[in-house]
């Protein structure tokens, strides 16, 4: 089990693009692209506006879905489906340890009453390799 984190670790620790999927209040599925980052703890962690749709979605509903892994669609890699819980927050920590200069065009600096962050805590992913057609699951001890 510890191979496996570790190769689910090496797609989430770096930056990058991931499709994040909220259940709207009509119960449908809304996906959009977010710039994510992920801990060594696996949660991940991505800026959002306070007015955005994903997170009036999430404070109804906290189940959200994200896939990524993925950089290049022309070569086949191994990607992730990952089943987690999430929060938005503006607690003051939360948003300057995500605080990049890439962000400086949208929110201008951390301090931005508009500016806060998705953490999904995940508690079920699938490690998908290309030409395997059963993924490895890795899934919280805990649970939910």
């Amino acid at each position: 089990m510890q191979d496996l984190r570790e190769r689910i670790m090496r797609i989430i620790g770096r930056p990058q693009l991931m499709e994040f999927a909220t259940i709207t209040e009509d119960g449908k599925p809304w996906v959009r692209y977010v710039l994510s980052f992920g801990s060594k703890d696996m949660t991940i962690r991505f800026s959002s506006f306070a007015s955005a749709r994903k997170v009036k979605q999430i404070a109804a509903n906290p189940e959200v879905h994200i896939t990524c892994g993925v950089i290049d669609p022309t070569k086949m890699a191994p990607y992730l489906q990952i089943q987690g819980m999430a929060r938005y927050t503006t607690e003051k920590e939360e948003r300057y340890a995500l605080w990049n200069d890439m962000l400086k065009p949208i929110f201008s600096n951390p301090d931005n009453p508009n500016y806060g962050i998705v953490i999904v805590a995940p508690y079920r992913i699938e490690y998908c390799t290309p030409g395997v057609f059963v993924p490895e699951v890795w899934e919280r001890p805990e649970g939910k």
